[in-house]
């Protein structure tokens, strides 16, 4: 090789350099927060939480690779996910991923700017999380958790599981906009099925237990529990009192049949928070909150407990059990 030649090829060889150098880095590692109303130790949350992990893997996020997350537990008090949300807002993470309105609302407080993807939230337009759900306008965006309809086949599910029922006490959360129109639903659907409702507010353990109590002294009662991160969190203690006062009750969703409860109907959130888990892809991708429409869900499944519904003395019509996603024995 000539001595020109040989400078040449020492030349490109070094202007190649930066480049290979360039390919090798590693890939920027990426930022989620999470924000979950629950406590840590709720394994409903914790299937969930598993769910939305494994899809984001099977679309190449790699934990402790090219993504981290970090989760932080609501325990079901205001106060505390309050605070939750500021800190995490102050990490500004990528994006991040809420479980309903009430972990949503508080960080929509602290922050217009940082992505946020939310699950199972009742009426967001209503509850002021974005600006409608073709269009979310805003940096949120995310999943419904159903619709207010539900209420009205909760109380169609009970009269049929439980014929004789003709009170019916409603549990939810008054704290947030989804209690009391939840609610009304079902106040709406009582008179065509001959049903006195009356609500019973989530507050704390002592005042369901004495509330429960109190509606129980009298006969031909039922119980139907809204979806509510209070709920959740207080989850246990409501299917315990189902079951001590002999009330026939109905659940938003799974986990409280798997842990003793008679009935379910709602939306399967662990396909939900799968479903999110996409949407935070995207956002991580390059796209916004305010252009991604929020999804209603597309899976419903119904839930029975045979052994809940003989210790109650029930028997279950022979359609309703051929049409259940479900039977626990």
């Amino acid at each position: 090789m000539q001595r020109r030649d040989f400078i040449k090829a020492i030349g490109a060889s070094a202007a190649a350099w930066p480049l290979v150098a360039s390919a090798q880095q590693p890939e920027r590692m990426r930022r989620i927060g999470a924000l979950l109303s629950v406590a840590a130790d709720n394994a409903g949350y914790q299937a969930r939480v598993g769910a939305f992990r494994q899809r984001l893997a099977l679309l190449g996020w790699t934990i402790g690779g090219n993504l981290e997350i970090d989760i932080r537990w609501g325990n079901a008090n205001t106060a505390e996910i309050q605070r939750h949300a500021a800190e995490l807002a102050a990490l500004a993470p990528d994006v991040i991923l809420a479980a309903g309105t009430s972990t949503a609302g508080p960080l929509l407080q602290v922050t217009r700017t940082v992505p946020i993807v939310f699950t199972v939230a009742v009426d967001p337009v209503g509850a002021g999380l974005v600006d409608s759900l073709a269009r979310p306008g805003g940096n949120a965006t995310g999943f419904l958790s159903s619709e207010y309809g539900l209420g009205g086949k909760w109380l169609e599910l009970l009269k049929q599981i439980a014929p004789g029922v003709t009170r019916v006490a409603v549990l939810r959360n008054s704290d947030i906009a989804s209690g009391p129109a939840q609610f009304g639903v079902i106040q709406a659907a009582a008179p065509s099925l001959r049903v006195e409702v009356s609500p019973l507010n989530l507050r704390d353990a002592p005042e369901i237990e004495r509330a429960v109590a109190a509606f129980a002294h009298s006969s031909n009662g039922g119980l139907i529990v809204t979806s509510s991160g209070l709920a959740q969190q207080h989850r246990d203690l409501i299917v315990t009192l189902a079951a001590r006062h002999k009330l026939p009750a109905v659940y938003p969703e799974r986990s409280y049949v798997a842990a003793g409860g008679l009935i379910s109907y709602g939306p399967d959130y662990v396909d939900q928070f799968r479903e999110a888990a996409g949407y935070v892809d995207r956002i991580l991708r390059g796209e916004k909150p305010a252009d991604l429409p929020v999804q209603a869900p597309t899976r419903y499944e119904t839930v029975i407990n045979l052994k809940t519904a003989n210790a109650l003395g029930l028997e279950i019509p022979p359609t309703l059990l051929a049409r259940a996603d479900e039977v626990i024995e």
